[in-house]
């Protein structure tokens, strides 16, 4: 990482974003050219769990390369200021790389439903109707590396 100041080390502070934003961008390498989709999702176990309908583009593209890389941020504001060259963004984020499994077993995918619930707030045991589990997969991502990076003004922001 070009900024070592910035660079996230403490790994508490990446599980932290990664148990508690809502969003994970995936990019995936479609015939040679990238193709990146944000989604919900849940994590756990270091592996990241996104919901999906049984078909279409992402599937196909997976089914033919499930290597990817995601990014997942904490974003706090931009900070305006007078001069434009002295507004400022502050964020923490992780970018990683990793293999996804296309989960198709009911009780799997309940598991996976059950981390994407809980990573939104509702952490309690759901009752999911058959015939819905039956019209979706589970796209399971397992975290082969990845790394953590913060904005220099992370720490001078009072955070909620």
């Amino acid at each position: 990482m070009r900024k070592s100041n910035q660079e996230i080390t403490d790994p508490s502070i990446v599980e932290e974003i990664l148990s508690k934003s809502e969003i994970c961008r995936i990019a995936m390498v479609d015939d040679g050219k990238p193709y990146l989709l944000p989604f919900n999702y849940g994590y756990k176990d270091n592996c990241i769990y996104i919901h999906s309908a049984v078909s279409g583009k992402k599937l196909d593209v997976l089914q033919k390369n499930n290597s990817v890389c995601f990014e997942i941020e904490q974003f706090e504001g931009i900070y305006k200021h007078e001069k434009a060259c002295k507004w400022t963004t502050t964020y923490r984020s992780v970018v990683g790389y990793g293999t996804v499994e296309i989960i198709t077993d009911f009780d799997k995918k309940i598991n996976g439903l059950e981390i994407i619930m809980a990573q939104h707030g509702d952490p309690e045991e759901h009752e999911f109707e058959a015939r819905q589990i039956n019209t979706m997969v589970i796209l399971k991502l397992s975290i082969t590396s990845l790394c953590g990076k913060q904005s220099g003004n992370w720490n001078l922001i009072n955070h909620k």
